[in-house]
């Protein structure tokens, strides 16, 4: 790591990264000795003996979508004989599964429906929380916006009602990419980064925890990555409200955008520059999702401390082709392979279950 002259020490120190020296890891450090450092810096948040995931089920109550993103499989007009929007019934069913089978968590997450005002997601959320002791961890911000011009609302008074009706938390969706440049070619029609960036810092001063995300691999530069960690570290450093953060890569199947996959180190090494430049969020979720089993383990030597959900049910990365799936008996024993202890955690990441 000749080349990196004085980088490793800093991390070693404590000492915060540049951009520039984030870039750099990314582009010519050791895969090796970058995973190293970014475990060094998991140790600061967490016991280097153990990893946690959750159980719990993404419900997606509709595939209708005006935006039409690129690189979506999941997303129908509404006039396509596939089309489906669920009723409030249907999602109860749901919950009442996913809570019979250990969820914690529900997470309900759809298209942007040109016609569905704020009065449904109020009935959907009082009705789960009336009925189940679930944490609700639902809405990515492009819902948010769409909500609030749809309903003639603010994003402070779509939060707030949602929250009265019970929300507890916000998705880290559709962040993609935090680059107009990017967003441009890849989800015209949805909303800016500038946008998601003031949804999330809406939903912080409110006092919502959210979560953040990116999907690498589309059309982006490292630039673009090191850019979208920045945006994030700096909007953390102001609220301290990003619980998590949560890289995965764009999986091209049946896709407008297409292309090819990101190779499994490209995702493992900027997962581990991520653990290193967001000294500020405590979480880094491995996503054995759409990288698989094997490498979502990888992740866990990487700078990952949580493999997130065994997800009950998933359709969206689905329907592009990435159909991983695992039981919790499996994510236990994965984890044990490592040789690290698995521990089930709920959305606050307080354990719920150790596993001897």
């Amino acid at each position: 790591m000749d080349i990196l002259c004085n980088i490793p020490e800093k991390i070693k120190a404590g000492e915060r990264i540049s951009d520039a020296e984030a870039l750099l890891l990314l582009q010519k450090a050791d895969l090796l000795s970058l995973a190293r450092l970014a475990c060094i810096c998991r140790r600061r948040f967490h016991d280097a003996d153990t990893a946690t995931f959750l159980i719990d089920r993404n419900i997606n109550y509709t595939n209708i979508c005006v935006s039409k993103c690129r690189f979506c499989a999941f997303y129908r007009d509404e006039a396509a004989p596939d089309a489906y929007l669920l009723t409030p019934e249907q999602i109860l069913e749901k919950v009442a599964e996913a809570v019979a089978m250990g969820a914690t968590q529900i997470m309900l997450q759809g298209g942007l429906h040109p016609r569905l005002g704020i009065e449904y997601f109020e009935q959907v959320i009082s009705a789960i929380k009336a009925r189940y002791p679930v944490f609700l961890h639902s809405f990515s911000p492009p819902e948010i916006n769409h909500l609030a011009h749809h309903s003639g609302l603010t994003i402070t008074e779509v939060l707030q009602r949602l929250r009265r009706a019970g929300l507890d938390s916000l998705p880290g969706g559709g962040a993609e990419i935090l680059s107009e440049r990017v967003r441009h070619e890849i989800s015209p029609g949805k909303i800016s980064a500038q946008q998601w960036l003031e949804v999330m810092e809406t939903a912080h001063r409110l006092g919502i925890a959210t979560t953040a995300t990116m999907m690498m691999g589309s059309v982006e530069t490292l630039d673009d990555r090191i850019s979208h960690l920045h945006a994030l570290r700096e909007l953390q450093d102001r609220t301290g409200g990003f619980r998590a953060f949560i890289p995965w890569t764009f999986t091209p199947g049946n896709t407008e955008l297409g292309g090819a996959p990101v190779s499994s180190l490209d995702y493992l090494r900027t997962l581990a520059v991520a653990r290193i430049y967001l000294d500020n969020i405590p979480n880094i979720q491995g996503s054995w999702v759409t990288q698989g089993k094997d490498i979502g383990q990888m992740s866990l030597f990487f700078g990952a401390n949580d493999l997130g959900s065994i997800m009950l049910e998933e359709n969206v990365v689905r329907a592009a082709g990435a159909s991983n799936q695992i039981t919790e008996t499996e994510m236990v024993e994965l984890i044990r392979r490592t040789g690290k202890t698995p521990l089930q955690r709920n959305t606050l990441y307080e354990m719920v279950k150790r596993y001897g």
